[in-house]
């Protein structure tokens, strides 16, 4: 993604609006983005709501979601699969430190040392994954609150502008009703095109 896209998320029928950030994850934001004209998040349940002991996370974007019959236990490892190729399509690790002009990629980064330049704060919103950096595939989190020790560890790709209040009263098992980009499409650059 080259500069910035918003997605408006809806959840039990109220939006959240996302800005997606393009200039600072172009890989994250743009595969983000692309998921999203796919169609891949509708339907999809949050199945890690974590607010206590404090509020953390509330992640979704598995595509196993997708089957109803699915158990929430049994979510979490799902990674997107392209209809095409039949294979999983993984992205990198991408953290872009302040005063550096690109990201850097494929491996955790010590943000403590140096900050990042889209941090983990309250609303931002960012690629789940595995132990593997470069393990992330279609799920995503929301950040309930500020958790700067995840940063340089995850892929923030952009921040909830809107509607922080409906991802605050997601429950587990919420389901996206539906996710669109609304503006910023044109800034998505498929490779080789």
């Amino acid at each position: 993604l080259e500069g910035k896209a918003t997605v408006v998320m809806t959840v039990k029928g109220s939006p959240i609006t996302i800005e997606v950030d393009g200039t600072d994850a172009p890989i994250t934001a743009g595969n983000f983005v692309d998921l999203v004209q796919k169609g891949v998040y509708d339907g999809l349940a949050f199945y890690r709501v974590v607010r206590e002991p404090q509020p953390f996370v509330v992640q979704g974007g598995d595509p196993k979601s997708k089957d109803p019959k699915v158990p929430v236990d049994k979510l979490g490892e799902g990674s997107y699969i392209d209809p095409k190729t039949g294979n999983i399509r993984y992205i990198p690790l991408e953290v872009k430190p302040k005063g550096s002009d690109t990201p850097i990629y494929n491996k955790p980064f010590d943000a403590t040392a140096q900050p990042v330049v889209l941090p983990h704060k309250q609303g931002a919103v960012a690629m789940a994954r595995s132990e593997q950096p470069d393990s992330a595939s279609a799920q995503f989190y929301f950040a309930l609150a500020d958790l700067a020790f995840l940063d340089g560890k995850y892929a923030v790709f952009g921040n909830v502008t809107q509607g922080f209040a409906v991802v605050n009263k997601i429950q587990q098992g919420d389901r996206i009703d539906s996710a669109k980009v609304t503006q910023g499409a044109e800034n998505l650059k498929t490779p080789g095109k």
